[in-house]
């Protein structure tokens, strides 16, 4: 490893690489992962999840990036490659590495820390001294420069970015318990209430007061080269950092610290948290902001005209480009790109991910089947409309904490909330969900 006695990010950064992992089914976000894997799920209006950590590498100065898919990677791949291009005279680059069968291993990705031994032959030629692991499905903006001098100066092997949560969240993580001198003593997945007392950890007054007082694991680390080789080659069926490689990594006595990030981050887990994730962009002050001058969401440049509206009142809504809204209210909601909104519409607290193409007009003035979009006079409450639906006129769509989880043809209801599939046909009058008024 180069001997770098005062941090120098522009160095550090110049020399490490990113492994952004795609993960697996995401049965959690079905049937938004129905058809494409969990980082290609539309989030924001415009972006879609890969683009969160990608974005992160590139306002950190970290340049060189790999994202390991498998499962329904097809779209994954295909905005990757559309999006993220650099000029000839970089180093930079993102790269797709696909989960693959050889000669040597015939068998798929069978966890994180698999997928990456699996395709270390196809990065390990590269000069690099650190290497940053992330997950593709998060939502959350960081200066990975503060988590690499962390590193540094503690002159780590690993560096575990956790982030301080109360006691009833504690049971759903992974906990470290990290002593004054920031190091991890010890680690457990998703500890039982009862024993929550000694998985306390040393942090501010200012986060004891606010009871957070357990320091839980983001899935964000720092190895370094030849500590994870190590790691790797040592524990040949180990298949996951969280459950083997990161506990493995304290027993055997390695330096694995705690980098404690304290801004906003939340893991898309499922369908209600990733509803709540994009809800909370259309915040007056949103704890993930989307209009930044430096930390920039970067996402496929797509040249659309500007949204077009006609006689609608939007409260607290984010509207993409490309849009054409004719609808008599829009509140707490997301209009994705291309969305079109008939005349009298009604849309409070949902998600409408909008269509990748807009249909002729033509075809919309032959009236021969319901156009892409929804139509006129729907009421549309607490539902996530995936792309290309087709919702005719008079439609009430409405989700309920009250509803039961259930699955037809063109919708499942999660969770109290509403979610149309991918290509959802809708006809005219139907009602969906919650019918008390």
């Amino acid at each position: 490893m180069a001997d770098i006695d005062k941090f120098n990010p522009l160095n550090v950064m110049n020399r490490s690489i990113c492994l952004i992992l795609g993960g697996g089914a995401g049965s959690r976000l079905y049937p938004l992962t129905k058809d494409r894997s969990k980082p290609a799920v539309p989030i924001g209006g415009k972006y879609r999840l890969i683009d969160i950590p990608i974005s992160n590498c590139l306002n950190s100065g970290l340049f060189r990036i790999f994202v390991l898919t498998q499962y329904n990677s097809a779209s994954l791949n295909k905005h990757v490659k559309n999006t993220f291009h650099f000029d000839h005279f970089s180093n930079g680059f993102v790269d797709i590495l696909a989960a693959e069968q050889t000669a040597l291993n015939m068998n798929w990705f069978q966890g994180t820390a698999d997928a990456v031994r699996q395709s270390v032959r196809n990065f390990a030629y590269h000069n690099f001294d650190h290497i940053l692991i992330l997950s593709g499905d998060q939502l959350y903006q960081m200066d990975f420069r503060e988590m690499f001098e962390i590193h540094m100066n503690n002159k780590a092997d690993v560096t575990i970015a956790t982030i301080p949560v109360v006691a009833e969240d504690a049971t759903s993580f992974g906990i470290m318990k990290v002593n004054a001198e920031n190091s991890i003593e010890k680690f457990i997945e998703k500890p039982a209430g009862d024993i929550l007392n000694d998985w306390q950890s040393e942090v501010s007054d200012e986060l004891k007061a606010k009871g957070k007082n357990y320091l839980a694991s983001m899935g964000i680390y720092i190895f370094n080269r030849t500590t994870l080789r190590d790691l790797l080659n040592d524990n040949p069926d180990a298949v996951d950092f969280g459950k083997e490689l990161i506990p493995k990594s304290i027993e055997t006595g390695l330096k694995v610290v705690s980098y404690a990030y304290d801004g906003y981050w939340t893991d898309i887990g499922d369908i209600k948290s990733f509803f709540e994730a994009n809800l909370a962009l259309t915040k007056d002050i949103p704890e993930f902001n989307l209009f930044e001058n430096t930390n920039r969401i970067y996402t496929r440049p797509r040249l659309l005209p500007p949204a077009k509206f006609s006689g609608v009142t939007f409260t607290n809504s984010i509207v993409a480009e490309g849009s054409i809204i004719n609808a008599k209210l829009v509140e707490n909601s997301i209009l994705g790109i291309r969305s079109r909104i008939g005349l009298g519409t009604v849309i409070k607290n949902s998600y409408i991910m909008g269509n990748d193409y807009w249909e002729t007009l033509e075809f919309l003035a032959s009236k021969s089947d319901i156009p892409m979009g929804i139509g006129k006079d729907c009421y549309i409450e607490n539902a996530i409309i995936d792309k290309h639906a087709r919702v005719g006129d008079n439609v009430l769509i409405r989700g309920h904490h009250k509803l039961k989880d259930e699955e037809q043809e063109h919708y499942v209801i999660k969770k109290g909330i509403v979610v149309l599939n991918k290509n959802a046909i809708i006809p005219d009058g139907s009602i969906i969900g919650y019918k008390a008024g």
